[in-house]
């Protein structure tokens, strides 16, 4: 039985011709925009300390030029969470709508708000949950949280170390939530048109399944697992057969 199945292409990329450079201009590195559901660090610095006090959660970031370059590393732990209206609920301001914008597009709207009553405020607007799921045919299946807040499908795979032996390369399933809508789209690594596909680079919250072949469907099955006991049956069977006849002769 196995040596009827046929090959299987286990190679990234193998219509890529070995002998020759390529060089495609990146097209599909679509920045994420912020969605329900998202944990925001936002962090607000400037020239004034009581108004950092008072932005950043009782949390008193020190006065002048050096707060901006330490705001990333000083950020509230907890973070504030884009609620079902797309809103977060910021301290002295109230509630600030970020859902749809880029995290640059965040910033601008958040320094506008603040510049208002803070002169001159830095802001540092990241993703604290930015996180990708790979599960399936991988050698170690679970949930990444991504620090650079950028990452693609084969960075994500070599974070779960690489698909087994038994994963499908040509028919890898991608699941992704976007404005309330849950889409599911497949990808085929033995193609290097990927490498262009809106899906290369992953989203926050995707998830990446890598669906077994026939061979391991097959080893797994309940008939098949029960397959040798019953060859084990048959063997005895067949023993005891040939000695009976043996005996009778």
């Amino acid at each position: 039985m196995a040596s009827c199945t046929t090959g299987r292409n286990l190679v990234y990329f193998s219509d890529l011709k070995s002998e020759a450079s390529n060089q495609t201009p990146v097209a599909n590195n679509i920045e994420p925009k912020i969605q329900t559901d998202d944990l925001l660090g936002i962090v607000v610095s400037s020239q004034n300390a009581e108004s950092n006090l008072l932005f950043n959660s009782g949390m008193l970031l020190p006065a002048g030029p050096i707060a901006g370059a330490n705001a990333a590393a000083s950020r509230p732990s907890e973070g504030y969470l884009v609620d079902s209206n797309g809103e977060i609920n910021f301290p002295i301001v109230g509630k600030i709508k970020l859902a749809g914008l880029t995290k640059e597009e965040a910033t601008d709207k958040i320094t506008g708000i603040i510049g208002k009553s803070v002169k001159m405020p830095i802001i540092t607007v990241r993703y604290l949950n930015f996180r990708v799921t790979v599960i399936g045919e991988v050698s170690k299946p679970a949930s990444f949280i991504v620090p650079t807040e950028k990452i693609n499908l084969l960075e994500a795979l070599g974070l779960a170390g690489d698909m087994t032996a038994y994963g499908r390369r040509d028919n890898v399933l991608i699941i992704r939530e976007k404005n309330n809508i849950r889409s599911t789209t497949r990808v085929n690594l033995n193609n290097k048109a990927l490498l262009n596909s809106p899906y290369f680079y992953l989203q926050q919250n995707d998830i990446v399944y890598v669906e077994p072949d026939k061979v391991k469907a097959l080893q797994v099955s309940a008939r098949n697992t029960n397959l040798p006991i019953y060859l084990s049956f048959i063997s005895l069977a067949a023993i005891l057969l040939a000695n009976f006849r043996y005996l009778r002769n």
